[in-house]
């Protein structure tokens, strides 16, 4: 269990060794920057002379006693680069969830790049499809809607079905003598290329004929351990209230682990301990950086590499090596980032592992889940918030308003780095949204675990109808057992103890369902 929960988040963003060059000076774009008025930040930035280099806007002079040479900052350029070398952000496959936490029976709301999507199982082609969230006749969401008895899948506002390649089967209010308007172009519904790939139901967002057939050109990315049955694949997905960039920044960010998740992970552990949470320098750098990511250089683990535009993944082989004829003890950790749409993403994380699989048989998911979930709360608000301050000098300003002087920053560096030079410092929307973020609503809100994960996993929303279930269930008894005490006023005391002991056990469990599946706030004053 501990090997499961605890070290599993062990090294959540150890980035691991490419043994060639090492990219130890990222260049970023530089850019024009025009900050919003009343920001404190821009305020501190308008103090600051115009030759300042970029990383080192906000920052105090070096003191002389310490090596420059050890605080080299990323010098700004401008890095042109063709259109050609523009990351498309509609030519890529997107998750969309897990197949493990999606329901057969019923059609299923998501949204991914800002697209509207229904996700729903044809069963007459056994397959997952994925449509756009609309339906032709008076664009109500499908996926309001339900799977009919000829598996169809239906608008409930009046009752339109459709089949599979989204073709319009049946319009109730058309006469069955008129005219077969059912096959009119116009009545069908918009279909994504879909496939599953790795447990994981993923499209294509471009609804054009043409890319009818484009998983023979092109497929998702390819995770080793994910296509190995000697390995486990146990999944959880959950929503975030602040943007895809930031999150992967922060699955690429190893230094934070012994700060913002104290006493949740294990961290490395560095040689000589200077505070409580046991931080200390890592040597990251990055290589071999193009419009499709790039790989990391460190040298603690094995190979890891950020996939664009959305996963962070990183293989290793923990433990001293192994016995001969024994198996190598090998495990994964793949974060897979989704852009929603500004201010909200999506992760899919998967551990994979090929040594303590009986674990996966025995503890069920949402057991895993708790703990997952605190450690993602732990770091919840602060990206939240980060992502607010951002957005205040500019994203593609970035570099202007952070001081990244150590080679534990490398990983973040460079995807900012691909990301300011492939697509301009953000994600194209096309033009769907202003660029402003939604408001930021109350910590209970934003903590929210039930609509954010609970909702969206099978294993944990099972746990959540039987744990409520079993809390009714002690409350009855406690009742039942106080009214047989009373009536047939025989084992009085027994009957009495048993009856609080059902009400306490209730009142504990409905702090815990409380706690564990809807919100649980997080101070780190007091850790």
């Amino acid at each position: 269990m501990e090997v499961a929960v605890k070290s599993s988040l062990t090294s959540i963003h150890a980035p691991i060794s490419v043994r060639e060059a090492r990219f130890t000076k990222p260049k970023l774009l530089s850019f024009q920057f025009h900050p919003r008025p009343n920001s404190s930040i821009s305020r501190m930035l308008k103090k600051t002379p115009s030759k300042s280099k970029p990383f080192a806007t906000m920052s105090s002079p070096v003191p002389s006693s310490v090596s420059t040479e050890s605080m080299e900052q990323p010098e700004a350029e401008l890095e042109a680069v063709s259109q050609e070398e523009k990351f498309d952000w509609y030519a890529q496959w997107y998750p969309v969830m897990p197949v493990c936490d999606l329901d057969k029976r019923v059609p299923h709301a998501k949204t991914v790049m800002g697209l509207d999507l229904v996700v729903w199982w044809d069963r007459n082609e056994s397959e997952w499809k994925v449509f756009d969230d609309s339906c032709p006749h008076r664009l109500a969401p499908l996926s309001e809607g339900r799977i009919d008895q000829w598996g169809r899948l239906q608008c409930v506002y009046h009752g339109w079905c459709f089949n599979g390649s989204g073709n319009c089967k049946f319009i109730p209010q058309a006469p069955p003598d008129g005219p077969p308007v059912h096959t009119s172009m116009k009545a069908c519904v918009a279909v994504y290329p879909s496939t599953v790939h790795h447990g994981i139901v993923w499209f294509w967002p471009n609804t054009d004929p043409q890319y009818r057939d484009i998983i023979t050109k092109k497929q998702p990315p390819f995770i080793p351990e994910l296509d190995d049955p000697s390995f486990t694949k146990t999944m959880g997905n959950r929503d975030f209230p602040y943007g895809y960039d930031v999150l992967i920044e922060n699955v690429l960010d190893p230094a934070h682990l012994p700060y913002a998740h104290y006493g949740l992970v294990n961290a490395l552990k560095p040689q000589v301990k200077s505070d409580r949470e046991g931080g200390g320098p890592i040597d990251l750098s990055v290589k071999k950086l193009d419009s499709q990511g790039f790989l990391e250089n460190q040298d603690h683990f094995g190979d890891t590499k950020f996939i664009a535009p959305c996963i962070s993944y990183a293989s290793s082989s923990p433990g001293d090596a192994p016995e001969k004829g024994s198996m190598q003890k090998r495990m994964a950790y793949v974060f897979i980032c989704i852009p929603v749409s500004p201010g909200r993403s999506r992760l899919i994380w998967i551990f994979p592992r090929n040594f303590g699989l009986w674990i996966d048989k025995v503890v069920p998911r949402w057991i895993f889940h708790l703990k997952y979930n605190l450690v993602f709360d732990s770091d919840l608000y602060l990206l939240h918030m980060q992502e607010r301050k951002f957005m205040d000098v500019g994203p593609e300003n970035w570099q202007k308003a952070c001081f990244v002087p150590t080679k534990s920053d490398a990983l973040l560096v460079g995807y900012r780095r691909w990301f300011n030079k492939y697509s301009g410092g953000q994600v194209d929307w096309k033009g769907k949204y202003c660029g402003a973020l939604p408001p930021t609503s109350p910590r209970e809100q934003l903590f929210d675990r039930y609509w954010s994960h609970v909702v969206n996993c099978r294993s944990c929303n099972a746990a959540y109808k039987g744990l409520n279930a079993l809390e009714v269930i002690l409350q009855v008894a406690s009742l039942a057992f106080i009214g047989v005490a009373a009536a047939t006023k025989q084992n009085t005391n027994t009957m009495v103890v048993i009856a609080v002991v059902c009400f306490a056990g209730s009142r504990w469990l409905a702090r815990f369902i409380s706690k564990n599946f809807h919100y649980h706030d997080y101070n780190h004053a007091f850790l």
